[in-house]
């Protein structure tokens, strides 16, 4: 069998879209899963769009995420060079695009913009009207002194393939099978631009093939494509590659996954707050799904799992709120002491006073699915927001805003009393408090720890909390709370 070789091959033009990020990690596991190489090709021909810094945030995604390649602009494995631009500077594009137009696969065009903005047509796409360009194969009648005249005297030209426009052409994807479009359907595409640079399409191919390329992953907007791909395979009498074509990633409106979104890239994921492991793990979801549908994987287990058969052709939905819950479950696994490192920043800038970071970072560390959501848990140790205190009337602990009231006028001169403020001794206050009053624990903590919080939802329960505190805020938030009920029952 032959070694599976798959390439990324991104444009460096910004931020890793989620959708780029997909296919190179599918490309890395399928070559993984195999043995295979891992190749990354930087496809720079379209200057235009080309953006400064952008092939920087490539490597550093990449390394980021572990899809470390085998080969690349900075590891040649002897099929370089791995940039486009670099490539074509070798003559490359031009040599082949030559040798298609001696076989009669491929022509030049010598047609102005004026003659082809006349062959602009308006065909309708559902409902909406889109303009397009078909080629009417005017220069394929140039004989070869004409074409020769043309190129002496300098004219610009283009080199379009030359499709046939009667019967059809076949392909195969591993995942839609065979398909077929009638030739018809098929334009001269340009194989060279006017600037002498290739077009991405018939780059693609060259690269792809001089690379020795195996298994070609990417979105399946390039089925379109796939039919002039083969074309070009069978004019050079090359072996066409597997075909893996990707569902669409949409939103949970189910429109394309779109900038506009907030989490269309993976830096903007981890702007958010999000673990890199875990966007990895659930964009390995967004189209693929393991035999016994398991939802927590390293890169490892991914690679050890990974079956291209297994991908979906439905569209994937990205959602949002199932990342979060994936990376709070990566929270909740992790390493304490990562996991502080990580948290500590957040937690200094939620919190303004000085307060055991390490104890709080122990209270989210199960409570939080994005670092973020810290600040919301935590801001009430600064100071006591204000709240309602319908708060206190809770069914479950049978506490009322007059049981309450009389709950925190018992508790004050005993909290008063106590000397030590750490949780094992405050909960021993609390616990003899409850066996004296015999009352159920829930009846007297409950409106402690809306006394101390003034929320309904805390990281932790009320001893903690006043630990964390300490005694003359506790009893002065205590106080609050008492003159709050007293002033709402007068």
């Amino acid at each position: 069998m032959t070694k599976i070789r798959t390439r990324y091959a991104p444009s460096p033009t910004g931020r890793m879209h989620v959708g780029n990020l997909r296919s190179a990690l599918y490309e890395f596991l399928v070559a993984k899963h195999e043995g295979g190489d891992f190749m990354l090709r930087i496809e720079d021909t379209d200057q235009e769009r080309f953006v400064e810094g952008a092939v920087e945030i490539i490597y550093r995604t990449l390394e980021k995420t572990g899809l470390i390649h085998d080969e690349g602009p900075d590891k040649d494995g002897g099929f370089g060079p791995y940039v486009q631009s670099e490539r074509m500077k070798t003559g490359i594009y031009m040599k082949y695009a030559k040798e298609l137009v001696d076989k009669g696969e491929a022509y030049y065009c010598f047609c102005d913009k004026e003659r082809l903005e006349s062959l602009r047509q308006s065909i309708d796409m559902g409902g909406a009207t889109k303009e397009i360009t078909v080629y009417d194969k005017h220069c394929l009648g140039l004989s070869k002194e004409e074409v020769e005249a043309n190129l002496a005297e300098g004219k610009p030209f283009v080199i379009r393939q030359n499709n046939p426009t009667e019967g059809t052409t076949t392909f195969h994807d591993e995942l839609y099978g065979d398909i077929t479009v009638d030739n018809s359907e098929l334009d001269d595409m340009i194989l060279i631009k006017s600037d002498g640079y290739p077009t991405y399409n018939f780059a693609n191919v060259v690269d792809d093939h001089t690379m020795g390329i195996t298994h070609v992953v990417r979105g399946n907007e390039y089925l379109s494509s796939s039919p002039k791909y083969n074309r070009l395979y069978d004019a050079f009498g090359w072996e066409v590659p597997t075909y893996i074509h990707l569902p669409l990633i949409t939103d949970e409106n189910h429109k394309k996954l779109s900038k506009r979104s907030g989490h269309s890239s993976f830096e903007d994921l981890i702007e958010q707050g999000f673990l890199t492991e875990a966007v990895v793990n659930y964009i390995a979801l967004l189209g693929w799904s393991p035999e016994d549908n398991r939802e927590i994987f390293t890169l490892d287990e991914l690679i050890e799992k990974f079956d291209y058969r297994r991908i979906s052709k439905s569209p994937a939905v990205f959602d949002i709120q199932k990342l979060k819950w994936m990376n709070g479950e990566y929270l909740k696994a992790m390493d304490f002491d990562k996991f502080y490192e990580l948290a500590e920043p957040y937690l200094k800038e939620a919190l303004t006073k000085e307060f055991d970071f390490k104890k709080i970072a122990a209270m989210v560390k199960t409570r939080i699915e994005i670092f973020p959501d810290i600040a919301g848990l935590v801001d009430f140790f600064n100071e006591l927001p204000e709240y309602d205190t319908v708060m206190y009337a809770h069914k479950k602990m049978k506490t009322t805003e007059e049981s309450s009231l009389e709950v925190l006028k018992e508790l004050l001169p005993r909290l008063e009393a106590q000397d030590e403020y750490t949780n094992d001794a405050l909960y021993a206050l609390l616990m003899k408090y409850v066996e004296e009053k015999g009352c159920k624990n829930g009846y007297a903590i409950w409106p402690l720890r809306t006394a101390v919080s003034g929320k309904q939802m805390t990281p932790a329960g009320a001893t903690e909390i006043m630990e964390i505190i300490g005694k003359d805020e506790t009893i002065a938030r205590v106080k609050k709370g008492i003159e709050l009920l007293e002033a709402k029952l007068a």
